[in-house]
Order: structure tokens, then sequence, then C-alpha cells
């Protein structure tokens, strides 16, 4: 079963193509490289995820998505600078950057930028956005704990970050960055 470790040591797992999870700002998550398919495909797997239905990126900073935000509409800025850094994700239309397995069956791309110190470090120490789904299989109860990962995932993982939850009750909100339409509240 794997250790709860470093940041560092989850950051090496991460740039040679593992899965990790590490606690968020509500519950633990999942995460692996963005542009690496087969982690991402992995990722997938564990959880037993419809890869239709897309994943979440998360960064520790609005800089690090700005391949992500290249040809957005300026307008459409000012609602990600007002609530990120935070428990927001916004759903913003892919320019093409996003690979197909974190996009799903979707236009759009799924976007946070973490306020969680946790989050942000190991981010910051990748030196880009990571995926990020919650820690259980699809249909189970989230994991609330690095004990409740390991027991739902075993020795599946490369990595588990040391750290606590960020003391939201919930997941973040989703919100449609084009329609304002709340997805999740």
């Amino acid at each position: 079963m794997p250790q709860v470790t470093s940041v560092s040591n989850a950051v090496a797992a991460l740039r040679a193509g593992g899965v990790i999870a590490y606690p968020t700002e509500g519950v633990w998550g999942l995460g692996c490289d963005p542009d690496n398919d087969a982690a991402v495909a992995h990722l997938l797997r564990l959880k037993q995820r419809d890869p239709a239905k897309g994943l979440i990126l998360i960064a520790a900073s609005i800089e690090q998505f700005t391949p992500w935000l290249e040809g957005l509409p300026l307008e459409l800025h000012a609602p990600l600078v007002s609530t990120w850094p935070g428990p927001h994700t916004w759903l913003v239309p892919d320019n093409g950057r996003t690979h197909a397995l974190v996009r799903g069956a979707h236009d759009c791309v799924a976007l946070r930028v973490s306020d969680h110190p946790g989050v942000v470090a190991l981010c910051e120490a990748f030196g880009g956005p990571l995926v990020s789904t919650s820690a259980n299989p699809a249909g189970e109860a989230t994991a609330l704990s690095a004990e409740e990962v390991q027991e739902a995932f075993g020795n599946e993982l490369d990595a588990i970050v040391e750290g606590a939850l960020g003391g939201l009750d919930r997941p973040s909100t989703i919100r449609d960055l084009v329609s304002g339409r709340v997805l999740r509240a």
C-alpha cells in the first residue's frame, strides 16, 4: 500500500506518469498529469469513471491556466478573476488545448484555481495544473481521509500526499462560464 508522503515524492510520481491522491478543499482527490494520456486513462480505470464525463483541472494560479484561456474573450475573464482562488470550478470553452480524455464528450474544460495550501504547493511544485477528481470509485462515498483512500485503492496509487482537508463540507461549485448556469451547487 502506498505510504502517505511529501509533495516532492508525489511530484516525482506524477512526472513518472503516476496517479496520486491528495486532500483538497472538501474531499480527497485523485490526480495525474493532464498531458499524459496513459496516466489519465489509468485514473479513469481506477475510478471506474465514464470517460465521456470529463475531469476537472486544478491549478495554483490563474497564470497556470494561460494555455487553456488563450482566445477567451476578455469579458469572460471577470468571473474567473472574481472567484479564484477558491472552491469555484468553471466550465470554460476548450480552445483545443485540452486532451480528449480530460475534456470527455464536452466542448468545455472544467478549471479551478484552488486556495487549499496543499493543492497550491502540489501544483506549484509540479509546475502546472493537475487532473482532479474525487477519490472514490464511481458510485461510492467520497474519501474523507488518507485511510479511506487506502481502503478504496490499496496498491493501485503511486502516492498519497500528506495533509488535511480544507474544511468545506462538499465538493466545489461548478458553473458554466458562458451561460452562468450552475451545474453543481
